[in-house]
Order: C-alpha cells, then structure tokens, then sequence
C-alpha cells in the first residue's frame, strides 16, 4: 500500500484514465497560450497586469486635471478670462478690485486728436516730422472743401469771429454757398460775397488767411460791424473785355475819319456790283447767298451799319467758355 500511496500520491485511490485528463489539459494550455500571443498585439497590455505606483496615479489625473481647465479656458471670451485670473490673484495673494482699475485720465477719441492737431491752413514746414496724429489731421483737412467758409459771428461786437471750412454734407445742401454761411443761419435771399483777411493764432504762432464768406444782409452787417470788408462782385466777360480793348479817344476819332472815307469808296464799289449782277445768274445766286447772310445778323443793327463794313463775324464758343459762363454767377 505504501508503495502505491508513493506511486499515485493519492492514497490508495488510482484511475485507469487519470494520465489521460492530465494530459489533454497541459495541451490545451499550451495551445492557449500560443494562440494568445499570436493574437497580442505589440502595445497591448497583458491580462493581469501589475498595480500602478501611487507618482504615476497622481500624475494621471494632474494630466487630467490641465486637460480640463485648458477646455474651460478656452470656452471663455477674454474678458472673462481677464476677470478669473484677476480674481484667482486676489483670492490667492489678496488685495482689492480697485487696484486693478486703468486710468483713463490720459485716454483720447479721435476727435481728441484732430482738436490738438487741426490746423486752418497746412504748409509744407508743417508736413515735416509727421507722426500718425499730424497724418490723422491731415487727411480730415484733405477732405474738407475750401471754396467758402462757415463763420461764428456770435461774438461780433468783440469782433472776434471763428472761421472753418465746410464738409462734404454742408456742400451737398448748399450751407454757405446757396444759404447764409453763419452757422445760425439759414436765409437763402439777398446773399453777398465777401472777402475776409482772417488773422489768427495758432500753436502761438500768428498767421493770416484770405478767405471768402457768403451771407445774408443781417449778418453782413454783423461781419462789417467794426470796419468795412471788400465785397466780391460779379464782372461779367463783356464789361471785362470792354475794359480791356478800351483805347484813348485820339485814336478813336482817327479810326472815325478813315471809316468815313472809306465808306463813300464802298458805296460806290456796290452799286456798280448791283448793276453787274442783274446781267449774269449766277451772280445772283452770290446775291441771294449775301442776302441770306444779311438776314441772320442781328436785329440791333439798322440799315445803314450794313454799309459801314463788313458784317461782324460770330465767334461760337467753346465748350470751356460755356461752362466758364454757367458758372460764373455761382463761384463769386
């Protein structure tokens, strides 16, 4: 009995087919395993892995835990990104709100900056050292339109007046130029131009401009209420060249007497032409032809100027000097 107890190990109790079972099972594991590691893939982890140590666990979920405030982050617009980040620095190394207020003491609009860098008239010693303010002013002072002023004439007993030049939506209605060019004034009637020496100080430099101003009588006598300005009045091209071809009277009266002479002289020269003309047709064709011609003269001429001479020729004007005309009434 010992012997069998040494043999199977089982005291006593043995089975024909114990080596058989023990055998399919070791093959079976066998071919598992095989089959398991033909199957594991290179960074798969195996089934009974080890425990992680407790810096590795910590340092997953610090990952984690930036992966999630980095998503809060962004989610936020600055501001409020701004206001977290101020209240997380207070709430860590304390202080107050009030601390982190900007002043606004040494804030500028725009408008700001053309008022400090305006200037009436821009010449070329202002044009150097430019900096982005002077380029700001001078691009609003290229858009305004500097044919006719807008004047202040509140103060005009002190005789001090405020000139500036007119915008674009002044031009387009017409202030100015078609309606008083006070800035408290609307009238449309009885209009004049003026011309004014406006003298003035600017970054304390005194400096003087000629410039144009159209009002109503009521604020011509605002403007002209201390000393008397130079009115612009209209000179029409017909005044203008009558002035300029005038002549001294004693050449005048000779061009009279060789008119005179030479009048007798082409009075002749016709009627013989007239007797001539009535023997030949086409001659009077010519006749007909100067008749027509005589018909399309000017009613202000009489009879007798027809003989005194040639027929003035009429010069038609070109396209310019229609414009110049259209338009000389409304730019005094």
């Amino acid at each position: 009995m010992d012997n069998l107890v040494k043999v199977h190990g089982s005291g006593g109790y043995d089975s024909d087919f114990s080596d058989d079972e023990q055998g399919e099972s070791s093959e079976r594991g066998l071919k598992r395993k095989c089959e398991e590691e033909i199957l594991q893939k290179p960074f798969q982890k195996g089934r009974h892995s080890k425990v992680a140590h407790r810096s590795s666990h910590s340092n997953e979920v610090d990952r984690e835990e930036a992966r999630n405030r980095r998503a809060h982050l962004i989610s936020m617009n600055a501001f409020e990104r701004h206001k977290k980040f101020v209240g997380d620095y207070i709430l860590y190394y304390g202080g107050q709100m009030a601390d982190f207020k900007r002043s606004a003491a040494k804030d500028k609009t725009d408008q700001d900056v053309l008022r400090e860098n305006h200037r009436f008239l821009w010449r070329d010693e202002d044009e150097e050292d430019m900096t982005w303010e002077k380029e700001l002013a001078k691009k609003y002072y290229d858009k305004l339109f500097k044919e006719y002023c807008i004047a202040d004439l509140s103060r005009y007993k002190e005789n001090k007046f405020g000139f500036r030049w007119r915008t674009e939506n002044e031009v387009v209605s017409g202030k100015g130029q078609f309606q008083c060019g006070n800035k408290r004034c609307e009238k449309q009637d009885g209009l004049k131009s003026w011309e004014v020496n406006f003298a003035y100080v600017e970054r304390g430099e005194k400096r003087n401009a000629l410039v144009k101003l159209r009002v109503c009588p009521e604020c011509s006598f605002k403007l002209n209420y201390h000393h008397k300005r130079k009115e612009v009045k209209v000179i029409k091209k017909a005044k203008r060249l009558s002035e300029e071809n005038q002549e001294p009277p004693e050449k005048k009266k000779k061009k009279k007497r060789r008119r005179s002479s030479s009048h007798s002289k082409k009075h002749k020269r016709r009627r013989h032409r007239d007797r001539s003309a009535s023997s030949s047709g086409s001659e009077e064709s010519k006749d007909s032809d100067k008749d027509s011609e005589a018909g399309d003269e000017p009613e202000g001429q009489s009879e007798a100027d027809h003989w005194r001479g040639p027929a003035p020729a009429v010069e038609e004007k070109s396209r310019e000097e229609e414009f110049d005309d259209y338009f000389e009434d409304m730019f005094l």
